[in-house]
């Protein structure tokens, strides 16, 4: 449950994206029903650039919270979004008992004109949730970067942003994925040192294919070790043995993470619930 996390107590959470087409809904509440059955503290669902999804992403929030009675955590974009758009969503999840939402600025939409970006309400992420704050009773979230965010220009300066994300109202975080334990054990010291109190959820992605590495961990700006690149090396041309290395590799990470005092696990699951089920027994 999400009021543990301030406990002492290890958690481990999903996050999911709803179905891009209509007619693939049924399909994600499969997914859903199974990731349910590994009883996760949470499940995050993510949203659409622009808002464009909001709906999908109220309905499969509703889906997890009131179905299968698990703590829903839907993301909320404010790039593409007015302050009225938010209240509106905030409207929709409050009917469905969704009380918490992870704040994000998100990605400038491919088709978002100059004069619809610049007409922003919101620069930050930060800004969004000191208006959430002010404006709503929902229970907020940020996000957070082992290894800064791509666009900052230090680790110093995207410090001070999480510190303002949390001075305005943020109650946990949850990290970008990250493959190399060490810097997310530096990224905590540092964050420590700087005043950075509340809860911080290890953002775990699996690498099962080699495919990912052009897309999930170029985006993330996240840094791929050597064990991950001899992995790739190894099993990329071979579709099933890299996704069981995959798996065995987050295992592996997780594990440690545990040993080392990271109570609290945030699987990036891809809507793979065969994946996701393996990590989860792996780590017992």
């Amino acid at each position: 449950m999400l009021t543990d996390l301030s406990g002492n107590q290890n958690t481990l959470s999903f996050e999911v994206f709803p179905p891009k087409k209509d007619g693939e809904f049924e399909k994600a509440f499969e997914v859903l029903d199974a990731l349910g059955k590994l009883n996760p503290d949470y499940i995050s669902v993510t949203y659409g650039a622009g808002g464009s999804r909001a709906g999908k992403t109220v309905e499969i929030a509703s889906y997890i919270q009131n179905t299968l009675g698990i703590d829903a955590v839907a993301h909320m974009t404010c790039v593409g979004s007015r302050r009225e758009q938010l209240l509106e969503v905030y409207r929709e999840l409050t009917e469905h008992h969704v009380t918490h939402v992870l704040a994000l600025r998100g990605d400038r939409p491919k088709d978002m004109s100059d004069e619809q970006f610049l007409a922003r309400d919101f620069e930050h992420a930060s800004d969004m949730i000191a208006f959430l704050k002010e404006n709503t009773g929902l229970h907020l979230a940020g996000a957070c970067y082992p290894e800064k965010h791509f666009e900052s220009f230090s680790m110093e300066s995207d410090l001070n942003n999480l510190k303002k994300k949390q001075d305005a109202g943020a109650e946990f975080f949850i990290s970008q994925l990250f493959l190399d334990n060490d810097f997310y054990y530096a990224f905590l010291e540092k964050a420590a040192k700087k005043g950075i109190t509340v809860p911080i959820c290890a953002g775990i992605m699996p690498i099962t294919s080699a495919k990912q590495i052009g897309t999930s961990i170029t985006l993330s700006g996240s840094s791929v070790p050597k064990a991950m690149a001899d992995l790739l090396a190894t099993y990329g041309d071979d579709p099933e043995e890299m996704r069981k290395a995959g798996v065995d590799y987050a295992i592996r990470q997780i594990r440690d993470l545990r040993e080392n005092g990271v109570r609290h696990i945030h699987l990036y699951s891809m809507n793979r619930p065969k994946t996701t089920a393996q990590i989860a027994e792996g780590i017992l």
